[in-house]
């Protein structure tokens, strides 16, 4: 009877303890979600300031309760760094830190893009170029989609300045490796353009307009970005210099797909296909990786030695074994490509239409078939008037591109300046008898009918 009331008390006391710190730890959550419901609340009125004190003690005591801490309390913090006196800077700094690197302890998913917000973070205070390039190089390899056009822009600039002189292998690795980072990027937005774009335009919420909006300002960005590592690689990027450099790291890397891939993507686009050592490469490629990529670049191969229907089965290997519907269009439009350097231009305007099928932003499949028609206006008309409304079918197909993928806007307009000062004028039309507005039919290959226009 005595050891059962020892028992008894024993687990009276156990209760009891367990109740009271079953109600102290209510209590404790209570407090964490008042404090982050609190602070949370402020956020979302902008009174930043008024957040600070709640917020600071969610990041010092419940850390782990929500992302919420971090992707709200990253705002709090920067409006901390923008208005602390000189004297509080370092340590308003200091606390942006603390933001991202508790982050990455507690929350790690999607790291990539705290690391470039990092080394966006840390340029703007004047940090290092090494620890800047740190930073977004730790982003690149974590996921090249997630750094910032500005930041892919930055680290290919720090690699080019470091090693142009001693290591140009490693500069063009470095660009491959950032153009293929901005490949994925514009793939990914582009696909959500299109999306958007299939919805009834008629009834699309000022949401979608808005992402829309913003997503092609991603784009324009990717473009600019595209554009500066073009012009910054010219120097080096000659066929003199691609030449001697892949023949000197071909037996080391003739079985490297990525390698081969590269080289033969490099030389194609600096127009070095006539050299002999490009066809070994393009062999060696398919040979290595025989994949829709390799597919194609062979198949230009094949088609420069005459052998027009193998390289056709090739073309159309590469397309159908190729699931991705972006990527597909660009195998298409590489295929266009080729087709209009051979002169086949009713063929490579197909590949053009079927590029676009395939992604419909696809502005450079319009910029293609208008540079042909352009090409064909002494051949598609008989007269001033009729080879000059050539050039009006090709305006229209620059303005068309421009429309569909305005990120290439400063490209169209090139296209539409040139175009637009070859139509007809007025005094053309009225020796000819022609009206402005009436519709004209162009022949030849082109076979389209479009309106009468004047250039001034």
């Amino acid at each position: 009877m005595k050891k059962m009331k020892q028992i008894l008390a024993l687990l009276f006391v156990l209760i009891s303890t367990t109740m009271l710190f079953s109600q102290e730890q209510s209590e404790i959550d209570r407090e964490k979600l008042m404090k982050y419901n609190l602070f949370k609340g402020d956020f979302k009125a902008k009174k930043y300031d008024a957040a600070f004190e709640n917020w600071m003690w969610c990041m010092d005591n419940c850390p782990k309760l929500s992302v919420n801490i971090y992707k709200y309390g990253i705002k709090i913090a920067e409006h901390k760094y923008e208005n602390a006196p000189e004297s509080e800077k370092a340590a308003a700094a200091d606390l942006v830190m603390r933001v991202y690197n508790q982050r990455l302890k507690y929350f790690p998913e999607g790291s990539a893009k705290i690391y470039d917000k990092i080394a966006t973070f840390k340029a703007e205070q004047g940090a290092s170029e090494e620890e800047v390039y740190s930073w977004i190089e730790k982003s690149f390899k974590e996921d090249p989609t997630e750094v910032s056009p500005k930041n892919l822009y930055k680290y290919f600039d720090i690699i080019l300045n470091k090693y142009k002189d001693n290591n140009p292998q490693k500069v063009f690795d470095t660009y491959d490796e950032v153009g293929e980072g901005l490949e994925l990027k514009r793939a990914a937005y582009s696909k959500k353009i299109d999306a958007i774009n299939a919805k009834d335009s008629a009834t699309l919420s000022s949401k979608d307009k808005k992402k829309r909006k913003i997503y092609q300002q991603i784009l324009t960005n990717l473009t600019i970005v595209e554009g500066g590592l073009d012009a910054k690689l010219s120097a080096i990027s000659t066929c003199e210099n691609l030449i001697p450099l892949n023949k000197k790291n071909f037996e080391k890397n003739k079985n490297d797909k990525i390698w081969l891939k590269r080289a033969v993507s490099r030389m194609y686009n600096k127009e070095c296909t006539e050299d002999p050592f490009y066809d070994t490469l393009v062999e060696a490629y398919v040979e290595a990786d025989p994949s829709s990529s390799a597919y194609v670049y062979y198949a230009g191969f094949l088609l420069k030695n005459g052998e027009t229907n193998k390289a056709m089965e090739y073309f159309k290997r590469a397309i159908e074994e190729e699931t991705d519907s972006y990527k597909k269009a660009g195998f298409l439009l590489k295929v266009s490509q080729i087709l209009s350097k051979k002169g086949r231009k009713s063929e490579a305007r197909n590949y053009a239409y079927r590029a676009l099928k395939n992604a419909p932003t696809m502005g450079k499949a319009y910029l293609i078939i208008a540079s042909m028609y352009a090409s064909s206006a002494n051949s598609c008309g008989t007269d001033v008037v009729s080879k000059r409304m050539v050039y009006v079918a090709a305006y229209n197909k620059a303005i068309k591109a421009k429309s569909v993928d305005p990120s290439i806007s400063r490209l169209a307009n090139k296209y539409i300046r040139a175009y637009s000062e070859n139509m007809p004028s007025k005094k053309d039309l009225f020796v000819a008898g022609v009206k402005a507005g009436t519709p004209h039919k162009i022949g030849c290959w082109i076979n389209e009918t479009v309106r009468v226009r004047s250039k001034d």
